[in-house]
């Protein structure tokens, strides 16, 4: 007694599991894409955790703290959630390839 759903036949309405799976990541994406409330919303708030991340290291640096493995760290780490906020800004799913089956 499974409460697991039934796969559906090959060649089915939905074209298999893999088919649905590929259409609705598409439709998410083109839904992302086309959102720029979203896009915006996302990437700006990525922007700003980057920088205050990278003024907390800052601020140790600052007092005269030890430059340590871990502000380092901490310092590449803001870069990086500043440039994930960029690109979601910018591109967020980059360029989609048509089939031409």
């Amino acid at each position: 007694m499974s409460t697991a759903p039934e796969a559906p036949a090959a060649g089915g309405a939905a074209g298999g599991a893999a088919g649905g799976a590929a259409a609705l990541g598409s439709s998410a994406s083109q839904k992302f894409r086309s959102c720029w409330s979203c896009r915006v919303l996302s990437g700006s708030g990525l922007i700003l955790s980057g920088a205050y991340v990278y003024i907390a290291a800052r601020r140790v640096l600052r007092q005269g703290g030890p430059t340590s493995m871990g502000t380092v760290a901490q310092i590449t780490f803001a870069a990086c959630v500043a440039a994930w906020g960029v690109v979601i800004l910018t591109d967020p799913v980059g360029k989609q390839k048509k089939k031409t089956t």
